[in-house]
Formats: structure tokens, C-alpha cells, sequence
């Protein structure tokens, strides 16, 4: 799940976390050694689950649609497409109203089971985004995204949604205009700057629309559950068992309303309120950004972060100060806010660090708290007047790379998919002075930073096509939903919100930093994701896992 980006983009989510100061230092996934003997949750006693009983098809499924079985009956011709991974397409309907009318093909990949006889089905995933690719995720490094008895027993299986990755992406900005478009520091506090804004996000609709045609009304996450329940058919599976990570959790969920029946086991971690409003987003994750940087202080006050000089008042490192948290965040503000009327220069002459460049490098490493001395040294570099590292921070988030291309879709894909399931806040001035209280007592640091009024969504040629509203998901099996209590996309207690509106929800929590739990270091999470997947067994009513 993405945080808000400074360029007025006020609800955001992503899965992967980018950033680094050398090349890319943050690109790399933790990987983590085997969970043997790992502490067990403290909480109630784990359950063994039943086995499933029979499905009941539900609406949508070709029973109830026979226009839809050509797509339901398809049998993918894998090939191979790296040492281990095959990769296929899956045909689906453009527009699921319209099952007879246009078709595209969505990329998938596997890795198939390492013990055939083993073999116990396949794990659907998603890193989240929304916008972030699956089949890269899969075919990067199997052993980031699943453990390695999963990986023995389970096909893991990438797919790209619609809009997304290689399934007809949707692009909306050639790569210099992109790189323009966030870099320019959007000033909505006036009339005309509000007028500005509202400019520049046509002109980005107008690019997206351009490119998708019809395709962009329907990249919505509805139509993306959809398509999971054909993949699974396409798999062969009777049910989907499914790995969501972040964003990943809504279109986890999103599945499970609409084909409860066909839940298997399910692991969501990290994961959106499917009822919050985009305003609501917004609110919780600057609350959440504004935790991760707070721990980042204290962390460098009590000299657990590497180069760090924040905490002595003047940020000049000579520990002449009294090392107060508040004021090492007021440092860090007045830093970000500096570079509104003088952005700093960096080693590319013609990319000065903007303000909404230099909050993005902020924002990139408070997804993992292992990348705080990144954070450390780049601030550090900029408080001597050198913007280059936050450059690289905020290059990195973006998937920039350094012939200056861009690695995917993902910030194009992501206003796509999220102006369609998120209705716009409006940007009147009674509701956003309202939203802006709200965000300057959540995020004192961060809401002037990160969050203004965008417009974007308020003039997407598209409607949106989700209500945001809990989910039931009556007659599906146990879900187990993972939180992090100091996650900083995700906060927890949304979470917490989605086990409890589920029906059947088991709530993991993990005490500990960091976007999202499994395989991000803790033995207690792996083990026991590991054995909810492999064996059933799921964690006790109040499991939790501590650092």
C-alpha cells in the first residue's frame, strides 16, 4: 500500500517497498532462514480446521451465466520463462456485463510445487499497489514471497490484474513527462493553485484515457476478484487459496464477498478497511506515516540508527541538544518545507530535489525499519545542502531507474484503479478544511507534507464502481488477517477492523515496525502463516507474535 505522495495525492497505498541511496539498495526483499523452532503466538490455542465441504456456486459463476464458461473452461499452455518460472495468459472479459464483447489476456506466473508428490495446490499472491506486478513478485525470488515449505508443497502463482504489470497496462505519461509531473510542487491553498491542480490532473486523466480507451472504466478491483475466480478455475482449483499483501488484502477480500464459496485458505496481511473512505484513508495513513517517523526519532536518539544527526535542535550532529523526539520531527519538516522555495541541488543538474521529491524520500524507507539508516544519512546529506540521496530514495519508491526509465505501470495504475474504487472526496472548502484538521491532528508532521486537496479523482473521466462497505463474507471458511501494530501504509487497527467484519476472521497481530509481517523477519508470523496454509492450523482467538 502506497502513503500519500506530496503531489496531492491524498490516499495511496503500495506493496514494495523501493528506496535506496546507492542504485538500489531498498529493491531488495528480506529474505529470511528457515522458522524452525520458532516462537509459537502467545494467545489462544491454535484449531485444526475441517476439511471444506462441498461449493455452492455463486452469481457470476457459469452455472449462473453460461456466457461466461469459455472463460471459466480455458486451459492455459504454460511455458517456461525463466529457470523455474513458466508464465501463461488467462483470457477474461473486458467488461463482466458484457461477457460476449471484448477480451483481454492477463499475465500469469508460476513457480510450480519443488515436491510433485506433495503437492497440495496453488497460492494465488499479490504484493498490493495497487499497481504493483505479481508476476515480477513471483518471478524475482519465489523464496520473498512464500516459505520454503510453502514453496515445497504450493504452485505459487503471480497474477498481473488488469491495468497492471504486462496485463494491458494502463500508461499515462511518457517517461520525462512523468518524471515532470512528480517533481512539480502542487499548491492548493489558493484559487488559482487549486485551478492549477485540477489542470494538471486532466491532463494526466486525458493521457490514461488515451492509452486504456474502454479498459479504464474497468480496472476497478470488482472486476480484478473476478477475474481471481477465473484464474482458479483456469488453475483447476476448486477453491482459491491466496496470499494479499497490502492493497493486496482489498482485492483479497473484494474476492471473498462475491465468491465466498470458493474461499480457501486465505492469508491477508497487511490489510486495508474494505468500508474506509478515501478520506478515512488518508487520515490512517498519515497517522500511520506520522508513528514510523516518530519510532525512526527515537530510534536515533537513543543511537540505534547509523549517521544519524537529528535530535540536537539544528540537525548539525555536535549533540549539543537536548534530544527531543519533537523537535528531531520539527527538523525534518522544516527540512521538507525548504525545499519549496529552494529545491536542492543534486548530482543531476536537472533534477533539483523538489519538495514533493524530497517527502517521497522521507516516505520510501519508514516501510521498513531496517532502511532507517539510509533515512539517517540521507537527511543528514541534505541538511549540508546535497539533495542526492533523498533523490534516490524517492527514484527508487517510483521504480525509477537510472537510465531514467520507469521499471512498470505502478503510479499509473495505482490513480486508475484507485479512482475507481474510492468515491473522491470533494474539494470544496468546507470539506477539505474539515479533512485538514483531521490530518493536522493525526500527522502534524506529515499532513502539510503529504497531503493536500487532489483532484485528481474528482475529474477522472471514469465513475467509480466500488461503495466503500465492511465485508461479510458469509459461509466462507477462516480468513486470518495479519497486523502489524507499527505499520505505517497499513495501520493496524485496520486490520483488526477487517478480522472483525468477516465472518469467520482470525486476527494475527505482530507486535513490531514495518509494513506488513510475513517473511519480514519475524520466525512467530512465518510459522504460523506457514502452518495455516499447509496444515490448517490456525492461530488462537488474541495470537500474538512479539519481536
Amino acid at each position: 500500500m502506497r502513503p500519500p505522495t506530496p503531489s496531492a495525492v491524498a490516499s495511496t497505498w503500495r506493496r514494495r517497498r523501493r528506496a535506496a541511496v546507492g542504485a538500489a539498495a531498498l529493491v531488495a526483499v528480506v529474505v529470511l532462514a528457515g522458522c524452525s523452532g520458532a516462537p509459537e503466538p502467545e494467545g489462544g490455542e491454535a484449531t485444526e480446521l475441517p476439511s471444506p465441504g462441498p461449493v455452492t456456486q455463486t452469481a457470476g459463476e457459469p452455472a449462473q451465466d453460461p456466457a461466461l464458461a469459455r472463460f471459466y473452461d480455458q486451459e492455459p499452455d504454460w511455458v517456461p520463462c525463466g529457470e523455474v518460472l513458466e508464465c501463461t495468459t488467462v483470457t477474461v472479459p473486458v467488461d463482466y456485463a458484457d461477457p460476449s464483447g471484448d477480451v483481454l489476456e492477463l499475465a500469469v506466473s508460476r513457480v510450480p510445487a519443488a515436491d510433485d508428490d506433495e503437492r497440495v495446490g496453488a497460492l494465488v499472491v499479490n504484493p498490493g499497489g495497487p499497481g504493483a506486478s505479481a508476476v515480477d513478485w513471483v518471478g524475482a525470488d519465489a523464496s520473498a514471497v512464500a516459505g520454503e515449505d510453502v514453496l515445497e508443497r504450493y504452485d505459487v502463482v503471480g497474477v498481473d490484474p488488469r491495468g497492471v504489470g504486462s496485463s494491458d497496462p494502463v500508461d499515462c505519461l511518457d517517461d520525462a513527462e512523468l518524471d515532470a509531473y512528480l517533481a512539480e510542487d502542487v499548491e492548493t491553498s489558493t484559487a488559482d493553485g487549486l485551478e492549477a491542480a485540477e489542470d494538471r490532473a486532466r491532463t494526466f486523466a486525458a493521457g490514461c484515457e488515451e492509452d486504456a480507451g474502454a479498459l479504464l472504466g474497468q480496472v476497478g478491483t470488482p472486476s480484478a476478484a473476478r477475474d481471481l475466480d477465473v484464474v482458479r478455475a483456469a488453475l483447476g482449483e476448486e477453491r482459491l487459496s491466496y496470499l494479499g499483501k497490502s492493497y493486496g488484502t482489498l482485492l483479497g477480500a473484494e474476492y471473498a464477498r462475491v465468491f465466498p464459496q470458493r474461499v480457501g485458505r486465505f492469508v491477508l496481511d497487511g490489510a486495508l478497511d474494505p468500508a474506509s473512505t478515501a478520506a478515512e484513508v488518508a487520515v490512517g495513513q498519515a497517522r500511520g506515516l506520522e508513528g514510523a517517523l516518530r519510532a525512526f526519532a527515537e530510534a536515533c536518539l537513543d543511537g540505534d540508527v547509523d549517521g544519524c544527526t537529528l535530535g540536537d535542535g539544528d540537525g548539525d550532529g555536535d549533540g549539543d541538544g537536548d534530544g527531543d523526539v519533537d523537535a528531531a520531527l520539527e527538523e525534518v519538516a522544516d527540512l521538507v518545507a525548504s525545499t519549496e522555495d529552494a529545491p536542492l541541488p543534486t548530482a543531476d543538474p536537472d533534477r533539483p530535489l523538489t519538495r514533493p521529491l524530497a517527502a517521497t524520500g522521507v516516505v520510501a524507507p519508514l516501510y521498513e525499519d531496517q532502511y532507517w539508516p539510509l533515512l539517517a544519512q540521507a537527511l543528514a546529506q541534505a541538511q549540508d545542502g546535497d539533495g542526492t540521496a533523498l533523490l534516490a530514495l524517492a527514484d527508487a519508491y517510483a521504480g525509477r531507474t537510472e537510465s531514467g526509465s520507469y521499471a512498470s505501470n505502478l503510479l499509473e495504475a495505482f490513480t486508475a484503479v484507485t479512482c475507481l474504487d474510492y468515491p473522491a472526496t470533494p474539494v470544496d472548502a468546507a470539506t477539505q478544511d474539515a479533512l485538514r484538521t483531521q490530518l493536522e491532528e493525526a500527522a502534524p508532521t506529515f499532513a502539510g507534507l503529504l497531503v493536500g486537496e487532489d483532484p485528481t479523482c474528482a475529474v477522472w473521466p471514469e465513475p467509480p464502481v466500488r461503495t466503500p462497505s465492511p465485508v461479510e463474507a458469509q459461509g466462507a471458511p477462516p480468513v486470518l488477517v495479519v497486523g502489524t501494530t507499527g505499520d505505517p501504509a497499513t495501520p493496524y487497527e485496520w486490520s483488526r477492523s477487517l478480522a472483525d467484519q468477516l465472518d469467520r476472521g482470525r486476527l494475527l497481530t505482530y507486535e513490531g515496525e514495518g509494513h506488513t509481517a510475513y517473511l519480514r523477519g519475524s520466525g512467530c508470523v512465518d510459522a504460523a502463516v506457514d502452518a495455516y496454509l499447509l496444515d490448517g492450523l490456525l492461530p488462537g482467538v488474541g495470537a500474538v507474535c512479539r519481536e
